[in-house]
């Protein structure tokens, strides 16, 4: 979890490299977020197998002039879809910071639960209070069922 934005290239390109690095290494799945009708740049989104391959995290970062538009949970819920459809998996962490109601939205969408909170140490140096949801296998593929069917989870 990054909660600013980078301040210097070197550390944009930093997080490219290790991106590419995973996928290389067949751990992660990292994507770009585009807006359908013109392919801006919106943000990016990921599946990280960092710990445990059977339970990959789920993570999304949206800029801030693209907030409030559902970008991210339609790309977490597309990258789920991917990786039920794909990858062998018990469920999936997604850490998000307590405060951020918005970011809470996505994995409780999706029928996760908090399993653990505690505080880590943010890149800008301060400390958040972070709440990690798990979301099962069985629940993932439930909601792309929903979604194949023309509901929503």
């Amino acid at each position: 979890m990054s909660p600013r934005p980078a301040e210097r290239i070197e550390e944009t390109l930093s997080f490219i490299y290790e991106s590419l690095d995973g996928i290389r290494k067949g751990r992660d799945l990292i994507l770009a977020i585009t807006k359908k009708e013109n392919g801006e740049f919106l943000g990016c989104c990921g599946l990280q197998g960092k710990g445990n391959p059977r339970t990959p995290e789920l993570g999304v970062w949206i800029k801030k002039s693209a907030h409030g538009n559902k970008y991210g949970q339609e790309a977490i819920m597309t990258l789920t879809l991917w990786a039920v459809e794909t990858i062998d998996f018990d469920y999936v962490i997604y850490p998000v910071d307590k405060a951020n109601i918005a970011s809470r939205k996505i994995p409780e969408a999706l029928g996760g639960i908090v399993f653990e909170e505690k505080k880590v140490r943010a890149r800008s140096g301060g400390c958040l209070d972070e709440v990690v949801y798990k979301i099962s296998y069985e629940m993932l593929k439930s909601n792309n069922r929903m979604m194949d069917n023309g509901g929503g989870p």
